[in-house]
């Protein structure tokens, strides 16, 4: 459970009811199926608190998404990868479902952890992959080594989609941090698991 309530949709406005109304329709169509728990739109309705937001969310979302300069089976993997890291138990779940949905195999999920030592990814897609740990951690650790390796195999305009997809994915931790839940997509079926890094013990509130 979420620590916060979402909006309801009897409390929410127009534009969050038509939200509402269109979201379990785009995510059937993403996964291919409903989500087992809850009505699997959980983020909005968190997000919902602050309608403006989530609408400005939800069109870099959508222009994100729009583009189609890289095949989507890199963005995929590059997508589950990044919500792995993360550790949002939403994402993992909802990315694994896409990612099989899209023709992934359950040998190609359980492998992505270790996907360096996998012959199951191309080497584009493993370098991709690099790219999104390297991304993804705090502070960010792009080498020159690794963006030239990038740019022989991806153009300027890829680099700069495959990018903003990762810094679309950073908005999991909005997720993360209210702790929303999984969903249910990926339930009775493979799912890749959230990382779960040892606690800051600087963060850790003394009693």
């Amino acid at each position: 459970m979420a620590r916060i309530q979402g909006v309801s949709k009897r409390d929410a406005g127009p534009v969050v009811r038509l939200v509402y109304r269109l979201g379990p329709k785009m995510m059937i169509k993403l996964t291919g199926r409903a989500p087992q728990t809850g009505s699997g739109l959980e983020p909005m309705e968190i997000w919902a608190h602050r309608p403006k937001l989530m609408m400005a969310m939800g069109k870099f979302n959508q222009a994100v998404r729009k583009a189609t300069g890289v095949d989507q089976r890199v963005k995929n993997l590059m997508e589950l990868k990044g919500a792995q890291m993360i550790g949002c138990e939403y994402c993992v779940d909802l990315g694994s479902q896409i990612c099989r949905n899209s023709g992934f195999s359950d040998d190609e999920l359980l492998a992505l952890p270790r996907y360096r030592q996998s012959e199951l990814f191309s080497d584009r897609e493993k370098l991709a992959l690099d790219y999104t740990v390297a991304v993804m951690r705090t502070p960010v650790e792009v080498s020159d080594e690794l963006f030239a390796q990038l740019k022989e195999h991806f153009s300027d305009a890829q680099l700069v989609e495959l990018t903003a997809l990762l810094t679309l994915v950073n908005l999991d931790r909005f997720n993360a941090a209210f702790g929303i839940a999984s969903a249910g997509f990926s339930e009775g079926m493979v799912c890749v698991l959230p990382d779960r890094p040892a606690r800051d013990p600087a963060l850790t509130r003394i009693a």
